[in-house]
């Protein structure tokens, strides 16, 4: 880092703003708030965090609920030197304790109602505990009242850390993520140009702001474009549909598309001054990507990301967006599908382990060399837990985690291949395979099915309909219905649920 040059997000995100007057978010009571007024109330607030004894360095624990202050307050804190590490707003108290006492934060902000439950875990480890609520108002905004807007951004280097994202931590203990300012920052420039961003750009912001979707992909790339965002507090279908008439993204996860689709507002005409609908997060179904491209004529534009790494590949913006298919590696960054066991680069159409490499990928586990290490090769590629393979096309093709592997008979079962045909069938929603413990085949394939309600979709309909197009070995042994799967806050089915509730279902009485 040169003497001049602060590889810092915030002043790589607004010391060349050329115009403090334009718009950059815009809020459902009317407020508009300007790229210098996000300036202002950052400087506003980072000096409140140092007041507070924050510095570079530290980590502010952030539990609240959406809001334009808890976005600046992400601003602030990056701005301040400091590490952010948002936390999920449905996360107990007891869950709060481990965050919290592994992150050692020096600050916590949560909501007003948590604070006394905040402070006797706070106090564990020396942190203060300041409170923001959904409606913008706490101790924290009242100070940022009071305090001066002039703040000297600190000077970071690309390598220092900016935000600490738990996982979701489906087996094990959550892990936290360690991402550096130039892993935020090279990712926003690549999808900037990829995705064609302007300041012309709207952008219908419904995502929470605790997970990288929200936060780093939505909100950096449209400070990075000088764009404007319709921030909303949470997803509502019928109010995205009137914004479509003035936006130009959404950027949503599977849900928000198969939700919307079940509105009959959804037409042509409604979304024809958008130009674009990004899906993430969790796998968009191939039916729901025809069903959205036949009722809108836009297709969804799916793209690949993780925690640890922000965002690795994306369809296309010119050229084909294969349903199924999360597209080709961005630019900079590297992807390949290995053998798990030995990590040797397997030939396209082969179905491996995902392994990326490049400036967005994050630098480590908090506090968890061994499994750092463990998660990366000696070449420097990050080990996804991700199988998929690479299309002839260069395609990359998500097919499940490796956790969610079924072997059944020495054979290895790829639960997204059985999954599809299933999906495939006519009453059927989705569906979800797992293995679960079967004395003579050490795992038996299991699927979890949900159809619509009155649909003639049986135990022995789904068996037909996979005989002769599935290896025996392939089949499932059961086919359970339930009216919904489980899912995480950003749309993941989780499987490690399903795992634990069917789990006993071919022991033997």
């Amino acid at each position: 880092m040169t003497a001049t040059a602060n590889a810092n997000l915030f002043s790589r995100l607004f010391d060349d703003l050329d115009d403090t007057a334009r718009l950059a978010i815009e809020t459902l009571d009317g407020r508009h708030i300007t790229y210098g007024d996000l300036i202002a109330f950052s400087g506003r607030m980072a000096n409140v965090l140092v007041a507070r004894g924050v510095k570079p360095g530290d980590r502010v624990a952030v539990q609240v609920e959406k809001s334009v202050p808890n976005l600046v307050l992400y601003l602030a804190t990056v701005r301040a030197g400091a590490v952010y590490l948002p936390l999920n707003t449905a996360y107990t108290l007891n869950e709060l304790e481990y965050f919290i006492t592994d992150a050692e934060p020096s600050l916590v902000i949560c909501d007003p109602s948590k604070a006394d439950g905040i402070r006797a875990i706070a106090a564990k480890v020396k942190a203060k505990v300041e409170t923001l609520g959904a409606d913008g108002k706490g101790s924290l905004t009242e100070a940022a009242a009071a305090a001066s807007p002039e703040f000297t951004t600190v000077a970071r280097a690309n390598d220092d850390l900016a935000a600490i994202l738990y996982t979701s931590g489906t087996t094990g203990r959550s892990k936290g993520a360690m991402l550096t300012h130039d892993n935020l920052a090279s990712n926003s420039y690549s999808l900037v140009d990829y995705w064609r961003f302007t300041d012309r750009d709207v952008l219908i912001h419904a995502l929470p702001i605790y997970h990288t979707h929200g936060l780093f992909v939505a909100s950096n790339v449209t400070l990075f474009a000088r764009a404007l965002m319709i921030f909303l507090p949470k997803f509502d279908p019928d109010l995205i549909i009137k914004l479509m008439s003035r936006a130009t993204v959404l950027m949503g996860v599977p849900t928000f598309y198969t939700r919307l689709l079940q509105n009959p507002a959804l037409t042509k005409e409604a979304t024809k001054h958008m130009r674009l609908f990004i899906s993430g997060s969790a796998p968009l179904l191939a039916d729901t990507h025809r069903e959205w491209s036949a009722r809108t004529g836009h297709a969804v534009l799916e793209r690949y990301g993780m925690t640890e790494t922000n965002m690795n590949t994306s369809n296309p913006y010119d050229g084909d967006r294969v349903p199924g298919a999360v597209g080709r590696a961005l630019p900079g960054v590297s992807v390949r599908v290995t053998e798990p066991e030995t990590g040797k680069e397997l030939p396209r159409e082969t179905i491996g382990m995902i392994e990326v490499k490049g400036p967005n990928v994050f630098k480590g586990y908090w506090r968890m060399p061994e499994k750092t290490k463990s998660e990366f090769r000696d070449d420097g590629f990050f080990i996804t837990g991700d199988l998929g393979k690479i299309d002839n096309k260069g395609y990359v093709h998500i097919l499940g985690r490796g956790k969610d592997l079924v072997i059944s008979g020495g054979f290895n079962v790829y639960p997204k291949e059985i999954e599809s045909e299933i999906d495939a069938m006519p009453g059927v929603v989705e569906a979800a395979v797992i293995g679960v413990p079967h004395a003579d085949f050490g795992e038996g394939v299991t699927a979890v099915v949900v159809c619509n309600k009155g649909a003639d979709v049986s135990e022995a309909k789904v068996l037909g309909a996979l005989d002769g197009r599935l290896a025996k070995f392939k089949m499932p042994k059961r086919v359970i219905f339930v009216d919904e799967l489980p899912r995480n806050a950003m749309g993941k089915v989780q499987k490690n649920i399903l795992r634990d509730a069917y789990k006993d279902i071919y022991a033997k009485t």
